[in-house]
């Protein structure tokens, strides 16, 4: 008598990392922080992505380390891009939001992680914004798209390079030639339907994450989304996360970033960065501008920035108002929601449980606990036509 063993097949995502010696080094970083956050957990409910294995690679160019991961949808930057750049419904930012939140409250308060690189790119939809890409929901066999990133160079990526030149290039209002605090394009007329599609999301990519008590570097986020204490060199804990999260959140509402520094006439980047935030948030607190390593680089003793020294003010709630058209209600509400994580003192940001407590969050009835099931998986038999590749950087 023959014994027949059937595997169950699903659909995983394969992220292969190059061979380089410090591109192995990163693997074997985020596999050991992915391996600690999955230890006897049930992910589908932590908004976090799950690493169901790992494996050694041996390819013409060296030894590459592969990751399995549960298989998910397109990244945040791409819904976005498919609303032409114009804000999301805020019902829908409501959803994203508290998802993100519910990730960085189990890395932060469990686990100790700082995720550090929190970005667009970096949140996945659990499912594909075009039906007809999901094979769970298709039945047919995924379309590879290539990633955000730039996977030759890495850095920022491309697609928000070209943004911000497009930006830079049509801003109109200048201060002593500087950009306008929010630099934006005006948003396209015509609008999506997004009714159908699922805005549950996943925090994915811990290349860079570290835990509080074991930091690895000093310069850390993307630089849209970075922490005026990083920038400062002031020191960095889960806070620098929750600073990450307030960009994403106005991102998805606006479509337009944040902050968008750029090297100008006798000041660097990091200086417009510096004056992009108090031009929104009002003068930095002294105690806060001057305790950092690099402190000096840009302020004098007074707290007051050493070569820009005209700053035009535009509080949040006016520039939701004036420039993005929300009713004032909803600028209100909003403004109130994000401010509070946007405080120059890293101490004074609420954290991610905190967060969830807010009036702005209650009466959304998505939460994580119904993730797609068929994401846990114990044991997968791959094939080459049921992967979703992800190449490291």
């Amino acid at each position: 008598m023959r014994a027949y063993c059937c595997v169950a097949l699903a659909y995983v995502a394969l992220k292969i990392q190059k061979s380089a010696a410090q591109f192995v080094q990163a693997a074997l970083h985020e596999i050991d922080v992915l391996s600690s956050l999955a230890d006897g957990v049930d992910m589908d409910s932590k908004c976090v992505v799950h690493l169901i294995d790992h494996f050694k690679h041996t390819g013409p160019n060296g030894q590459h380390l592969c990751m399995v991961l549960e298989f998910l949808g397109d990244s945040l930057l791409r819904l976005i891009k498919y609303n032409r750049y114009k804000g999301l419904p805020l019902d829908k930012v409501r959803e994203i939001c508290k998802c993100i939140l519910i990730g960085l409250d189990y890395l932060h308060r469990e686990h100790g992680i700082i995720h550090s690189d929190l970005k667009p790119e970096n949140v996945l939809l659990v499912s594909t914004i075009d039906p007809a890409k999901d094979p769970v929901r298709s039945g047919l066999t995924p379309i590879l798209e290539r990633p955000e990133g730039n996977i030759n160079g890495g850095g920022v990526t491309s697609l928000i390079e070209k943004k911000l030149k497009r930006r830079a290039r049509r801003a109109v209002a200048k201060i002593s030639g500087r950009s306008s605090p929010i630099g934006g394009i005006e948003a396209p007329k015509s609008d999506r339907n997004l009714d159908g599609i699922d805005v549950r999301c996943k925090v994915v990519d811990f290349g860079n994450a570290c835990w509080a008590d074991k930091q690895f570097a000093e310069e850390i986020q993307t630089r849209q989304y970075r922490a005026p204490e990083v920038i400062l060199q002031a020191g960095y804990s889960f806070a620098v996360d929750m600073w990450s999260f307030a960009c994403i959140a106005f991102e998805l509402a606006t479509g337009d970033m944040l902050f968008t520094p750029k090297v100008g006439q006798g000041f660097s980047e990091d200086e417009d960065h510096l004056a992009l935030m108090m031009e929104l948030l009002g003068k930095m607190p002294r105690k806060v501008a001057t305790s950092g390593a690099k402190s000096k680089d840009f302020f004098d003793r007074h707290g007051d920035l050493k070569r820009i020294r005209r700053l035009k003010f535009w509080p949040l709630s006016k520039l939701l108002i004036d420039r993005y058209k929300f009713s004032e209600r909803d600028a209100c509400e909003f403004s109130e929601f994000l401010l509070p994580l946007l405080d120059f003192a890293p101490e004074k940001r609420p954290t991610a449980q905190q967060c969830l407590q807010l009036p702005w969050l209650q009466g959304i009835e998505s939460t994580p606990n119904e993730m797609r099931n068929e994401s846990s998986v114990e044991k997968v038999g791959v094939g080459m036509s049921n992967l979703q590749i992800k190449v490291g950087k």
